[in-house]
């Protein structure tokens, strides 16, 4: 330590007269100790006062450079440092040296920057600010023949990828070309995991998808597929994850999945079809999502149903109701529930017999596949009587929607669960369904439904509820008084936040429930006419007029 304090005492006086032979001795000599004790000679450098000594050092045009900035990025491996280094003001000299021709410079720079930077998102986002981005993709262009340069930058990429802000620079630059043509070079499973950890926050981004797939990334993940299907290795069955789910990422653009769609006659929509069949469940997996995002248009979905996809889908989940995959399972029924989105396909994906297939899934533990089971049965039955009323009488179905109504630890089954029974009513429109959910005990569910935050699902449940008092009141009536529809209802017409929409079914409710004793009781005690009255002078002119009527039947039965 005693020849490191004498070289840093030389140090402090060779750089005030720039004598580039001492000078360089010096670095030499402070290399050495931190190459020996990085982290005690660190301090030292520290305490001596060094550091803000070292940006006069860091000369374009001195042979010294190279060695200050390997320094930097040495003594920056210490996390303590970091911050020195950054008051010490090295930042902008070494951003400045990215602009160097000297391949060494530039590696040391890289790492420099990189450990002053590393983990702290406030330090990458002053260098993204500082247009370092636009810098390292050229460097990438020019040097990609330097593979510690190349590294440097994708290292470099991985990390300033990950902050938001960095998307759009990357945007304006042609990082995708150059990603795609490195990966092309590629040979080694390391090399191409470096570039997938790129590409992949990159590609989160929707511009960037649509470069990628223009630069051609696609066909280089399908052959990557291709090589490692049927490999045994970890490194295979990694790359294969890899470059599948990356292909899953593109297809979440809409532009970059409509140019791969190619009307349903792209041969990469071919490709990812092929996968579905396949013996390999991380390319079932793949293949299902995809098709789930391709589905996300009217045209495209109808394209699909119309060649065929869903019997591949029926296939695909009948190979795992065994198996029981449950990625694989959450994704075919993400498939069919988009694909049974437009109406025309709606009564053929029933005749495919998708209903029974999904109500295999029915006694699943799994709450991601009971969620996309709901609903992808929700959009089946859609304005389809038929199909409503053969899953509405279906005690097991109707029982276990009950049961998923009360899985409060599962909010998102719990709200499927409810849409569910009250679509099973509303478009079969049918006195079994009615009485198969009264006997399932799913009355009280549909009231506690019509108090949701979600309009939507308020809505939903009162047009159940109204159907029901309509088919059934007598069988309702004990379940209607023990949920305490009538409170609900007033206190739905009482709140002003309440849409119009749901005054005017809540509205046609207490009217429909006047029939029976304790509910027109119940109505008279809670004096729903002052409530009602007030209403006539609504802006919206249904609910008025439904008001006018309403306060009619009330006087009337009073």
């Amino acid at each position: 330590m005693d020849n490191l304090s004498e070289a840093l005492e030389k140090l402090k006086l060779a750089s005030t007269d720039s004598a580039t032979d001492s000078v360089e001795s010096c670095l030499d000599c402070l290399l050495k100790a931190l190459a020996n004790n990085n982290t005690e000679a660190s301090v030292k450098i520290q305490e001596m006062g060094v550091l803000p000594l070292l940006p006069t050092l860091l000369n374009p045009q001195s042979s010294c450079t190279p060695k200050v900035a390997n320094i930097i990025a040495e003594v920056a491996k210490n996390e303590f440092m970091r911050s020195p280094c950054v008051e010490a003001g090295l930042i902008p000299p070494l951003i400045q040296l990215l602009n160097s021709t000297d391949q060494e410079v530039l590696l040391q720079t890289g790492r420099a920057l990189g450990n002053i930077c590393y983990d702290s998102h406030s330090l990458q986002a002053q260098l993204i600010n500082m247009g370092v981005i636009p810098t390292l993709v050229k460097l990438l262009g020019i040097h990609s023949h330097n593979t510690a340069l190349t590294e440097m930058c994708l290292i470099a990429f991985g990390n300033l990828a990950e902050l938001e802000s960095s998307k759009e620079q990357f945007a304006s630059t042609n990082i995708a070309e150059e990603l795609v043509r490195l990966f092309q070079k590629q040979t080694e499973h390391e090399k191409k995991e470096m570039i997938f950890e790129v590409l992949a926050p990159l590609a989160e981004n929707d511009v960037i998808k649509l470069q990628l797939v223009e630069a051609g990334l696609v066909e280089c993940l399908l052959d990557v597929v291709a090589q490692t299907v049927d490999g045994e290795r970890e490194e295979d069955i990694a790359q294969l994850k890899t470059a599948s789910d990356l292909m899953v990422l593109l297809l979440l653009g809409d532009e970059s999945m409509q140019k791969l769609f190619e009307g349903g006659k792209g041969s990469v929509f071919q490709r990812v079809l092929s996968w579905i069949p396949s013996h390999n469940h991380q390319l079932q997996l793949a293949g299902a999502l995809a098709i789930a995002n391709f589905a996300r248009n009217d045209g495209n979905c109808i394209h699909m149903v119309d060649t065929g996809i869903v019997q591949k889908l029926l296939e695909l989940l009948d190979r795992h109701v065994e198996e029981g995959n449950v990625t694989v399972q959450h994704a075919a029924l993400s498939a069919l529930r988009n694909l049974a989105i437009p109406v025309v396909n709606k009564s053929k994906m029933l005749s495919a017999g998708v209903a029974d297939v999904v109500l295999k899934f029915l006694q699943s533990e799994m709450p991601p596949v009971q969620f996309k089971l709901l609903g992808t049965l929700r959009m089946l039955i859609d304005t389809q009587a038929e199909a409503a009323d053969q899953l509405g009488t279906n005690g097991k179905l109707v029982e276990r929607l009950v049961e998923w109504c009360e899985a409060k630890d599962h909010a998102g089954v719990m709200g499927e669960s409810n849409r569910l029974l009250s679509a099973l009513i509303r478009h079969s429109k049918s006195k079994e369904v009615v009485r198969t959910v009264i006997q399932g005990g799913g009355v009280k569910h549909l009231v506690t439904m019509a108090t949701s935050e979600h309009m939507i699902m308020q809505n939903e449940a009162l047009v159940a509820l109204g159907l029901i008092a309509g088919l059934d009141l007598v069988a309702a009536e004990k379940d209607f008084v023990g949920a305490s529809l009538v409170s609900v209802l007033h206190k739905l017409l009482s709140d002003e936040r309440s849409a119009p929409e749901i005054k005017y079914n809540s509205m046609i409710l207490i009217c429909a429930v006047m029939g029976s004793e304790p509910l027109h009781k119940e109505v008279q005690s809670l004096a729903f006419i002052d409530v009602v009255s007030k209403l006539r002078a609504h802006e919206n002119k249904t609910v008025s007029h439904q008001a006018s009527l309403t306060e009619q039947r009330l006087t009337a039965q009073s």
